[in-house]
């Protein structure tokens, strides 16, 4: 079976938004490019190590002798969006993702792909894969940053930490099971 490929190229708009109250969010990757929407779900970890990887990327090709990329150290005021995600509908769960960098258009580059049952046994995904959809954004450093920036507030908008255990305490109580001494 071919993959169907998702690929946006200057996407109108890069997100990872959530539905759902604290500890029971779900988090999503939306892209936009005029009318096509596609919105996959992912893990809050994923989510918070995308984002600290692409600010990796981007710190590092700031070191860049002679550095023709422009990479700003902070996001665009212009970039920022703090807007809800649109009409959310799940094309796939997020399995394994990779990043990646387009010298040529001076892009960063994220792939995902679904999740699979190889997924779940830490088996790697063979060739003759029945994996059906993919996803590919590509995104100027300034947008990358700008992701980056808003994954990260939206990571750490959830349920807040017991002072006491460092778990998270939930809106109707919290046992606190504090580390033995």
């Amino acid at each position: 079976m071919p993959t169907r490929v998702h690929e946006f190229d200057w996407p109108d708009r890069v997100v990872v938004g959530t539905i759902g109250l604290p500890g029971a969010r779900t988090f999503y990757l939306q892209v936009r490019a005029g009318s096509q929407l596609v919105s996959i779900a992912m893990e809050k970890q994923q989510s918070a190590l995308l984002a600290e990887k692409i600010d990796e990327l981007l710190d590092q090709l700031r070191t860049v002798e002679n550095n023709p990329f422009s990479v700003p150290t902070g996001t665009p005021p212009e970039l920022v969006d703090n807007d809800q995600l649109e009409d959310v509908r799940e094309q796939f769960r997020t399995g394994a993702m990779s990043l990646g960098w387009d010298p040529a258009t001076a892009q960063v580059v994220i792939e995902a792909h679904p999740l699979t049952d190889a997924d779940d046994d830490d088996e790697l995904l063979e060739e003759d894969s029945d994996e059906s959809e993919m996803l590919v954004v590509r995104m100027p450093v300034g947008t990358a940053r700008a992701f980056a920036k808003r994954t990260r507030e939206i990571v750490g908008a959830g349920r807040p930490a017991c002072p006491l255990c460092g778990y998270p305490m939930d809106a109707d109580g919290h046992t606190c099971t504090l580390p033995e001494a």
